[in-house]
């Protein structure tokens, strides 16, 4: 059986894991006023910032991130901002599973990541090239831009010769990354994974989505990501990184290591509808949640929490609602509901990683986040249990969502580790 024991941290609500505990139990957010190409005219106007990180040109040399990180300048050459966030995730977990870099290099590692790569680099290279009418690029260029970035850099950094894997499935990436992380060590392939997910947070990295009006225009910080409310209008970019060791039951024993939780499933499902915009009933993500259920052999009244994929876009968390109600209202079950976009924003490919973790710390110690900002819920969501504050409630099975573009729905089920 697989068990989380090890987790890092870069977020909108904190660097740490104290800090980010923190802020789920308080429905503390992570949001500040922001103004994208220094530009008034853009309606954007709140971001999900990554406190204590500055990143203000596509130049490595001009790049901070806080003194209690130790990230090689060498190895910087060849990273997107979002893999700077990286390395200090990952050296949190570490630190937190009680295992050395050392101990992740040769064949009994493997690391699977999740990112969507750089568009500030990708932008900025290829204008390079442009100009020099293709007579010259930057050596780094592509291994620091493309989706594949994180792989290539953490892999050789760390010296990790297992399965070594990126995956792109938009804001479902990372969840399909734990996911087969997960297969590799029941399959007894792997031991160990180490799996990270992470995205820039860039103008270049957010602003895209406007085009899509996916993006919220509310200016107050305080309610502009507001899952299941009737006053939606969209969600709310950010970055970071979150890391996860993800080992077998036999040697977190063996190395005296405490789990987090035990991940006792996973499902997948395709809705099959769209190419942007989920299915109007959810039935990629019913169905995703039902052969995670079946995965796991565990019947719908037994989940305790369900930490939604709920990005606060109208379409879409009408479409988990619905999906919520076919799954467990139908059966007669009430887990506690609520999506921790609410405090974090949406980090796209990160988001999977970022909120299984955060469901790892839940079951860790003992409590459930609160649906933060809900004043009026949708009427999509009558029935389900939506707490508007923190429970102290030690969940013993909760269920993780996460959905992306083309209609990708992914879903995790983490026990209570014995």
């Amino acid at each position: 059986m697989p068990v989380i024991t090890g987790l890092g941290f870069i977020t909108s609500i904190g660097n740490d894991r104290a800090a980010v505990l923190r802020s789920l139990r308080e429905l503390r957010h992570g949001f500040e006023p922001v103004r994208f190409f220094d530009n008034p005219n853009i309606a954007v106007k709140v971001a999900g910032t990554v406190k204590g990180f500055e990143f203000p040109t596509p130049s490595w040399r001009d790049w901070r991130w806080p003194e209690r990180f130790t990230v090689d300048r060498e190895l910087v050459r060849g990273l997107a901002p979002h893999g700077v966030y990286a390395v200090c995730a990952v050296e949190q977990a570490l630190s937190d599973a009680g295992l050395t870099a050392a101990e992740l290099a040769g064949g009994g590692t493997g690391l699977f990541c999740a990112s969507a790569g750089s568009p500030l680099l990708m932008g900025h290279f290829m204008q390079q090239m442009n100009e020099a009418r293709g007579e010259r690029g930057n050596p780094l260029g592509i291994v620091s831009s493309i989706a594949g970035t994180l792989n290539f850099n953490l892999a050789a950094h760390y010296k990790i010769s297992g399965a070594v894997c990126g995956f792109v499935s938009a804001c479902a990436s990372s969840s399909h990354a734990l996911g087969y992380a997960m297969d590799e060590i029941r399959l007894g392939r792997q031991q160990r994974m180490l799996v990270v997910g992470a995205e820039d947070m860039t103008a270049e990295s957010i602003v895209p989505f406007a085009g899509m009006r996916a993006l919220s225009t509310n200016p107050d910080p305080a309610t502009a990501s507001r899952p299941f409310d009737r006053k939606r209008d969209g969600f709310v970019g950010t970055g970071g990184a979150v890391a996860l060791i993800v080992e077998s039951a036999e040697l977190a024993r063996a190395r005296g290591a405490k789990p987090y939780a035990e991940l006792v499933g996973w499902g997948q499902a395709g809705d099959g509808h769209s190419v942007a915009i989920s299915h109007p009933e959810g039935a990629g993500l019913r169905e995703a949640m039902r052969r995670t259920l079946a995965d796991a052999g565990v019947a719908p009244g037994a989940v305790n929490y369900v930490n939604a994929h709920a990005t606060s876009t109208p379409a879409g968390d009408r479409s988990e609602a619905l999906a919520l109600q076919a799954v467990f209202t139908a059966a007669g079950a009430r887990p506690r509901i609520s999506s921790t976009k609410a405090l974090t924003g949406h980090g796209l490919s990160l988001a999977g990683a970022m909120e299984a973790a955060f469901c790892a710390l839940a079951i860790r110690e003992g409590f459930i986040p609160g649906a933060a900002h809900l004043t009026e819920p949708d009427a999509a969501c009558d029935g389900l249990d939506l707490p508007r504050t923190s429970l102290d409630e030690a969940p013993a099975l909760v269920l993780n969502n996460s959905s992306g573009f083309g209609g990708s729905n992914v879903c995790h089920l983490l026990r209570r580790a014995v």
